[in-house]
């Protein structure tokens, strides 16, 4: 893990443009800078007019931006993604395997893999699942798995989320404007497609619909309303999916079903894609006072008349002290050995790893067990003394609410800033579908980007932007 960074188009030390990347580096230099500026322009137009927005929370003036899209694809040959694909799925496999067991007979914690206290002290733990049934076993029917790359062989999987991952409106959204404003480009590879996602998302609902269901179940997208981060992503995908797109207002319990309100009376609800966290799902279970959720859910739930996407309960997998048993996790349920490799990561509630992380501060990045978003991390290389004593005093007051990791160095991808071409660091969010039937991936994900030169966070909540992904055939 050294610091010079992997760049994805120009290797390691300027070894020289990589294969897959020929065609896009001799496009590259055959345009016009003026041409280049001016299609990154009207992509901009583009995102605004469509309104591709999210909201940073925790600012004065949480205002709506448009999320900063970058021209230059990101390019992944067929090889790197068909391995990466293999070890994404491996890992989803292990997370709701460890979900089925935490929520029934906790043969991990019999086993002492585990320590009880990570389970039963946390708050992404919710004991109201404990012996409930989930429809295949399939917790985390949607997953977004954070993957980092340091060289040419090697990914990390930098975070697991199995809540409510989002990001995909962007990768696709990414890709229709790159299609309209670049096809010239686009006509020199063979791009595998992502325009599949909705059927493959609609495909695993319906996969988890309760058995009592008809034969087409009723699907609703839940939306915690037009005030949240990710509205815009709830209102895509459920026009893209052809659901209806409802708040908790919209629904109602009745003889045990969850039914929602239409212009036609009340009809029956099957399956709930929900971007409402646990905690304001039921007001009758969980917090008293969310108007967001619809009350007596959670009984619906019990009685397997309604299938939740993803299941109530799911934090615990992406808590990012279990992330650090990953590996151990994995070859408890499969008895095999991870493809894609884990951060190395300090526990802090450790004594000895804390006094460690606690002496290397300034080369650590450090994160909240509980923390998203890039929000509550330190990343020490690029962090004063004074920021640092402070990350220290929380440390020492609440040790086991963090983690620490080396700095990684971050691959680079050519991107398109002020200066013209630069390399900026990035990650890449794939999208996992698990559905009872089959697990569905699309090629390729979201890669975000951080557009600061020689910065390591890509958040969009913290200034990061996207671009398209391409996994090409070459």
């Amino acid at each position: 893990m050294g610091s010079k960074s992997f760049d994805e188009m120009n290797g390691l030390d300027g070894e020289g443009c990589r294969a897959p990347y020929q065609r896009l580096a001799e496009w590259l230099a055959e345009a016009p800078e003026e041409l280049i500026e001016q299609r990154r322009a009207e992509a901009e137009l583009l995102f605004r007019r469509i309104g591709i927005t999210f909201a940073v929370y925790g600012e004065a003036r949480a205002e709506e931006r448009i999320i900063p899209f970058d021209v230059v694809p990101r390019i992944i040959t067929s090889d790197e993604w068909n391995r990466l694909a293999y070890g994404l799925e491996q890992r989803v496999k292990a997370i709701n395997a460890f979900l089925a067991d935490i929520y029934s007979r906790q043969e991990i914690l019999k086993a002492g893999i585990l320590p009880p206290e990570l389970i039963f002290a946390n708050p992404a733990f919710r004991p109201e699942m404990m012996g409930h049934k989930v429809r295949g076993n399939v917790y985390v029917p949607i997953a977004g798995i954070d993957i980092v790359r340091v060289d040419p062989d090697t990914f990390y999987v930098l975070e697991d989320n199995a809540r409510t991952p989002s990001g995909v409106s962007y990768m696709l959204e990414d890709r229709e404007v790159m299609l309209m404003l670049f096809p010239e480009l686009y006509a020199r590879y063979n791009v595998r497609p992502v325009e599949n996602y909705p059927d493959e998302l609609l495909a695993t609902l319906q996969s988890i619909a309760p058995e009592s269901a008809p034969k087409e179940p009723t699907i609703a997208l839940l939306t915690p309303g037009p005030y949240n981060s990710a509205y815009y992503e709830h209102s895509f995908l459920a026009d893209k999916l052809g659901v209806d797109l409802v708040e908790g207002r919209d629904l109602v319990v009745q003889n045990n079903f969850v039914y929602m309100r239409t212009t036609e009376g009340l009809q029956r609800v099957d399956v709930i894609y929900r971007r409402v966290d646990d905690d304001f799902l039921d007001p009758l279970t969980f917090r008293p006072d969310s108007a967001l959720g619809v009350a007596g859910l959670m009984s619906v739930y019990e009685a397997g008349n309604v299938s939740l996407a993803n299941a109530v309960g799911t934090g615990i997998a992406d808590d990012k002290a279990i992330y650090s048993y990953m590996p151990e996790i994995l070859k408890f349920y499969l008895g095999e050995e991870p493809v894609l490799k884990n951060v190395p990561t300090w526990r802090c509630r450790e004594p000895d790893a804390l006094a460690y992380v606690l002496d290397h501060l300034p080369e650590l990045v450090v994160k909240e067990v509980h923390g998203s978003g890039g929000y509550g991390m330190l990343v020490g290389p690029a962090s004063d003394k004074k920021t640092i004593e402070a990350f220290a005093a929380k440390l020492k007051a609440e040790p086991e609410n963090f983690i620490a990791q080396p700095t990684l160095a971050l691959s680079t991808c050519p991107t398109w800033v002020e200066e013209g071409l630069a390399p900026r660091h990035v990650d890449l969010r794939p999208f996992v579908l698990s559905g009872t039937d089959q697990v569905r991936i699309v090629p390729g994900g979201l890669t975000r980007v951080a557009l600061r030169e020689g910065s390591l966070v890509v958040n969009s909540s913290q200034g990061g932007g996207t671009k398209d992904t391409w996994v090409v055939n070459v």
